[in-house]
């Protein structure tokens, strides 16, 4: 009865638990019903006519950072360049591709049979939020350690005697649970359905086999493009026209898309700030110095501040700093780093030889009848290893010889009180008691200690400069200056480079997290998901934004930008990498064909062929299709693979022309292995599986309408 009482007690504490978690769901109840009142205000994207709405985008947004929490506590360093402007983009991507694969699976019919759900529900568990179940249950005073006790004790509270009211909210909860589950388990269903479906055939892994064992011997001289002369191969507008509507289809956008101009001004300190760093280094040695040695208010307002650091000598980072601090006398101070980053200013404490680890022999008992019978066998010689087998099996448990760190390269922990480690010391070769309680006790007892070792105590001051208000808002007015005088795009770009600025050009759309440092590379400015938000949200062509800051404290910048034009089908030829692009594959094509008429005369041989363009050939190379490092061009490599032995071939490439003459055909002989051609076909197709599912379905990115405005 005691038991019951205590997990009725425990009631409304798990009412307060569940309640939180299904808040989520009614809320997102209350939002889905209400769209047809208020349409699409509450859909962040649409993918194939399938909304994704504002709560569950949400609830997976916060599923994420969760996850990202998790591994940060876990192992900081394996998210530690994770940019969290990334996030919500990160949510929605997976969301879209879960529609997808919905709406895919629904089309199929398939669907997830009882045995299934039971299977990955009770057995192996696929959604996360079965331990979730667990960790509450627990939490609430409910023992369980599997899903199939948690089922029970939630569908069956009378036979364990729990009421119907006290497992409700819990209730609630799995039929959710479950819901998600089986939608998880038609998912993956079908994705391994879709997988299967990418396979080579006899005929494909005949054809790649043949590629393989077919080989020529091939001679090659290759000359690349170089100080192609502007003037002398000039490339007309129509040209330029002409090529762009042959590559047209390469350039097509899956969303509306901006061409933007964007400038960054990352603000560094002036000599002002550096002089004013020198003296605030001056006057916080001086203020540990003398007096009580605490810092005042005015250097406090300043940003100086002051840690108590307690290290092992090893822990102290080597050079100047740990010199100092080895050497000199208590109470000795002195600025150890002074430089265009800052200071640091140290005063020597405290030096003692102390134990960093002890080894220690731990006994649980969970039975408080047996701990004075258990304290008392173990200090009149009973082996740690006879515990069990003497007293009792089932309520003590044996922790043997475990080593607790006292000291870590971050300094003292607190891996045991020290009131605790000092009655440890003082028991000497005795077990004691370290903690106690109704349920029963932990018993201890100290194995053996480490060698002292040196640990010093210094405080430390790290002054990390920054640029002063009054830098920033110099910066600042500057830059509003600018844009006051180029309040167009095509001035902000063309001038920006005149007053000090550089500029970048990007193409970007809904989908686009932040702005990004380098092209091609998750790496983004911060703070800059705002310039983003108003180029797709309020900036029309022709616009510049106002003035951006990142808040970083240590590296501020500006930002600003400025929209060129806009597009949701093709990129147009107003775009300035593609123009760039598209004239430069013209202007080679001609330099290409001039190349070739120039050495086609004296092409006779492969020897005068490479006379002719000025380079070394590459005699009796073993080609085969696509395998080949001396031709890269994929126009040329299917030439040679299609030719056959002959004469000397001119051919003209993306960026350089190739002189080559196949000798003879020849055939690898060695036997083929089914598998192997197998899994080449797949490594040759690549096959992108949210692409194949998302086909020619229109997709709308509304997410910067619900980011916070600017």
């Amino acid at each position: 009865m005691a038991t019951l009482e205590k997990i009725r007690s425990k009631s409304v504490l798990l009412i307060v638990v569940i309640g939180v978690a299904l808040l989520a769901f009614i809320i997102g109840d209350a939002i889905t019903n209400s769209r047809n009142l208020f349409g699409d205000q509450t859909t962040v994207a649409k993918i194939g006519g399938k909304k994704i709405e504002y709560s569950d985008y949400i609830r997976k947004r916060e599923e994420l950072n969760n996850q990202i929490e998790n591994m940060r506590r876990q192992n900081p360093e394996q998210v530690a360049g994770f940019d969290t402007q990334t996030l919500s983009q990160m949510a929605l991507e997976e969301m879209v591709g879960e529609s997808l694969v919905d709406q895919a699976a629904d089309d199929a019919g398939i669907q997830t049979s009882s045995s299934q759900l039971s299977f990955y529900v009770l057995q192996q568990p696929i959604n996360p939020r079965m331990p979730e179940i667990i960790q509450q249950l627990n939490a609430a005073g409910y023992g369980v350690s599997s899903p199939a006790q948690a089922y029970e004790i939630i569908f069956n509270p009378k036979r364990n005697g729990i009421t119907e009211a006290e497992m409700a909210p819990f209730q609630k909860y799995w039929v959710a649970m479950e819901a998600e589950t089986s939608q998880l388990v038609k998912r993956n269903t079908y994705q391994r359905l879709l997988a299967g479906t990418v396979k080579a055939n006899n005929l494909d892994k005949k054809a790649l086999y043949q590629d393989y064992v077919s080989t020529r011997n091939v001679n090659v001289a290759y000359k690349p493009y170089a100080n192609i002369d502007n003037e002398k191969y000039q490339v007309s507008d129509q040209e330029i026209q002409a090529e762009y509507n042959n590559l047209k289809n390469r350039y097509k956008v899956q969303e509306p898309t901006k061409d933007i101009v964007f400038l960054a001004v990352n603000i560094a300190p002036s000599d002002a700030d550096r002089d004013a760093s020198v003296r605030l280094a001056g006057e916080t040695a001086n203020a540990l110095r003398t007096g009580d040695g605490t810092l005042t208010k005015e250097l406090r307002k300043e940003g100086v501040a002051v840690t108590h650091k307690k290290l092992r000598a090893q822990d102290i980072p080597a050079g100047v700093l740990r010199d100092f601090i080895a050497s000199a006398a208590t109470d000795s101070v002195d600025i150890v780093k002074e430089d265009i980053r800052g200071f640091q200013v140290v005063k020597v404490g405290r030096k003692s030889m102390e134990v960093d680890s002890v080894q220690v022999n731990f006994v649980q008992v969970l039975n408080p009848g047996l701990v004075d019978k258990t304290l008392a066998s173990l200090n009149s010689g009973l082996s740690i290893d006879s515990v069990n087998s003497t007293i009792s099996a089932d309520s003590i448990f044996v922790q043997k010889e475990q080593w607790l760190p006292l000291y870590t390269a971050q300094g003292q922990t607190n891996v045991i009180e020290a009131s605790l480690l000092d009655s440890l010391y003082a028991a000497g070769n005795n077990y004691i008691s370290l903690i106690s309680s109704p349920q029963g006790a932990l018993l201890g007892k100290v194995v053996k200690k480490s060698a002292p070792v040196s640990i010093y105590e210094y405080d430390e001051v790290i002054y990390d400069l920054k640029p002063s208000t009054q830098t920033v808002t110099e910066a600042r007015t500057k830059l509003e200056d600018f844009i006051t005088a180029n309040p167009t795009a095509k001035a902000f770009a063309e001038n920006a480079s005149k007053e000090g600025y550089t500029v970048r050009n990007l193409s970007v759309n809904s989908s686009t997290p932040a702005v990004p440092r380098i092209a091609g590379m998750n790496s983004f400015y911060p703070d800059s998901r705002q310039v983003i938000r108003w180029v797709i949200i309020d900036g029309k062509p022709g616009e510049v934004s106002h003035v951006y800051e990142s808040k970083d404290a240590i590296t501020p910048a500006l930002y600003a930008t400025a929209v060129l034009n806009e597009y949701d089908e093709y990129v147009p030829l107003s775009n300035p990498e593609l123009k760039s692009l598209v004239t430069d594959k013209v202007r080679k094509d001609k330099f290409g064909d001039d190349l070739i008429n120039q050495y086609k005369p004296s092409a006779t041989t492969m020897e005068t062929a490479a006379e002719a363009m000025g380079v070394t050939a590459n005699n009796s190379e073993s080609f085969r299709f696509g395998l080949n490092p001396q031709v890269r061009d994929a126009s040329v490599i299917g030439q040679i693979a299609g030719s056959q032995p002959g004469g000397v071939v001119l051919v003209k490439g993306d960026n350089g022309v190739y002189a080559y003459q196949i000798v003879s055909l020849d055939t690898d002989q060695f036997p083929m292995v089914d598998s192997q051609y197998d899994q080449l076909y797949l490594q040759m197709v690549s096959p992108n599986l949210a692409e194949m599912l998302r086909g020619s379905k229109k997709y709308k990115n509304n997410i910067y309408k619900f980011e916070a405005g600017d």
